[in-house]
């Protein structure tokens, strides 16, 4: 079987079908089917993301030992990358753990845009599972203001804001040794996470301005739950610290 084919039966088709059955209970609101869509999302991908922020906490924690192993080795590299995989296997964290909820949402982000292309066309109904009612058509308005089958300036600004606000709780927390500085390497993080933290979210922006506003939605109900979890995680292990 391809790999098209997987994605098409385990992403695609799930994710196209259950915004139908959504669309179906929610009083054939467009937008409240993505909301709640996007809250299932969200709730099935939590475990993954309390691990990832768990890892990036103890990572945080490891800050200054990393910097004294780096320093400690400077002149063999060998040396030091053993190291410190040395100090991630005896703390049992993974340096690349916070990357893997991102990779996960990238396929789910790309199969939800080509669901909304498709799911407000009436003759792509005819695929929605035989246990699912076929409405004639879907209606593309929120709460029936907002077409959602268009751009909209207001959400992806809005939307834009959200992410802003979303970098900026979701930056780690200085430790003694980032904020003593005199290391290129620290400083040069510093630097590209900071650009990161105001450059995605005019990315953001811009690249909604371009796109279904369905898709704008999703992406702010996504981050917005995010900024939840992301406090209420760090909430969760400053009190066990």
């Amino acid at each position: 079987m391809s790999f098209t084919s997987l994605y098409q039966i385990f992403l695609y088709q799930p994710l196209f079908n259950a915004l139908v059955f959504l669309y179906n209970v929610l009083w054939s609101d467009f937008g409240l089917a993505v909301i709640a869509l996007t809250v299932f999302i969200k709730l099935a991908l939590y475990p993954l993301m309390q691990k990832a922020l768990k890892s990036q906490k103890v990572m945080e924690s490891l800050a200054p030992r990393v910097k004294e192993l780096q320093e400690k080795h400077k002149n063999d590299k060998q040396q030091q990358g053993q190291a410190l995989m040395s100090l991630y296997k005896e703390n049992n964290v993974n340096p690349a753990g916070g990357c893997l909820p991102i990779l996960i949402q990238l396929p789910i982000l790309i199969a939800m845009y080509r669901v909304f292309l498709t799911v407000l066309d009436p003759t792509k109904l005819e695929n929605v599972y035989s246990f699912i009612y076929k409405p004639i058509q879907i209606n593309p308005f929120f709460l029936g203001v907002m077409d959602l089958s268009r751009s909209n300036m207001y959400l992806a600004v809005l939307t834009g804001i959200i992410q802003l606000v979303y970098s900026k709780i979701a930056q780690p927390k200085k430790t003694p040794s980032m904020a003593s500085g005199g290391d290129k390497t620290m400083d040069f993080t510093k630097a590209i996470g900071m650009q990161m933290t105001y450059v995605f979210p005019v990315f953001t922006v811009f690249i909604l301005l371009k796109l279904p506003a369905g898709l704008g939605l999703y992406w702010a109900t996504m981050t917005l739950f995010s900024i939840f979890e992301q406090l209420y995680i760090k909430k969760k292990y400053k009190k066990n610290d």
